[in-house]
């Protein structure tokens, strides 16, 4: 219980500040834009920069790890989409979309905050790790299928497409921009890294808050079926097939920390921006992402108290 009130619910509750104050009307649902904008094109890019470009990428970026996580994700996206397609009937493009919920933990706004809350912010280097490769992995598997399901695309005009949607998304940007730092060996001056660090200490606080008001617009409205079936598979499917994997590759105790917590964090709101791309089960998208933010409160105490 101390886990539940000391390390989880503080991040639930500025979410949850979030979600009453536009519920509520005291804050605009077009500030809820801007400030997310502000996150996630600013600075969350600032502190993905930041924690690249100081990182031991040689001891850090363990194929163990990654192995762990991201076979956990693909199960995730593969169990999502076969049963999409067998269990309820939906076409291969909606199947897709629904797959992509399965693969898309929210690694960056839940699963940063609940980590270092955890373990502090020395665990942090394994998420960063898989942060690093996150969007590029996830948003390369999903684009690939829907253009396969969807056959309009030639397989180099698909990789131009992929290329282009990742460069130009400024996370992306920022996790290029501190590799390029870090193994250049270039050192910041002193005026950068602290305005970098201003701009880190907003990221976390303010892209938590934003959240809450993005997830009051995602209330359910039907398709329970396949949404409960699709939150059982991040919230459970996912973190078990990393932690099982973690276990048998003997993971160091931080890394499979690392690995075990960003799986086992709700799908982010990516997934419903990928739906909403391609107009397919964004209803299921939308409702997932909040049904199972509510229910990860519950999920990650249980593996707070699994891991070691």
């Amino acid at each position: 219980m101390q886990a539940l009130i000391e390390v989880i619910l503080p991040v639930f509750l500025v979410m949850g500040f979030g979600y009453a104050a536009v519920w509520r009307g005291l804050f605009p649902d077009s500030a809820v834009d801007g400030l997310m904008t502000f996150t996630q094109s600013f600075a969350i890019p600032c502190l993905l920069f930041r924690a690249i470009s100081t990182l031991d990428l040689g001891q850090e970026f363990a194929p163990a790890l990654l192995v762990s996580f991201y076979a956990g994700a693909l199960a995730g996206f593969a169990a999502g989409l076969l049963g999409a397609r067998c269990l309820f009937g939906r076409d291969w493009e909606d199947a897709v979309a629904i797959g992509f919920v399965g693969l898309f933990s929210n690694s960056l706004l839940l699963g940063l905050p609940i980590t270092e809350r955890a373990y502090g912010s020395e665990a942090l280097a394994g998420n960063y790790a898989i942060v690093a490769l996150h969007a590029p992995v996830c948003y390369g598997v999903g684009i690939v299928a829907m253009e396969v399901a969807r056959a309009r695309a030639a397989p180099r005009a698909l990789v131009r497409q992929v290329a282009g949607a990742l460069l130009r998304n400024a996370l992306v940007i920022g996790i290029l921009l501190g590799f390029a730092v870090n193994l250049s060996g270039v050192t910041l001056p002193a005026p950068v890294t602290d305005a970098l660090d201003l701009m880190i200490r907003a990221a976390l606080p303010a892209a938590l808050f934003g959240l809450g008001g993005v997830l009051y617009r995602y209330r359910p409205e039907g398709d329970m079926r396949a949404i409960a079936y699709v939150v059982a598979v991040s919230l459970v499917l996912h973190p078990l097939v990393t932690w099982s994997l973690g276990r048998a590759f003997q993971l160091s105790e931080a890394g499979l920390r690392s690995a075990v917590m960003t799986a086992a964090m709700a799908p982010g709101v990516n997934t419903y921006i990928f739906a909403n791309l391609y107009g397919r089960a964004r209803r299921v998208a939308a409702s997932a992402v909040l049904i199972a933010t509510a229910l990860s409160v519950v999920t990650i105490w249980i593996w707070l108290h699994i891991l070691p």
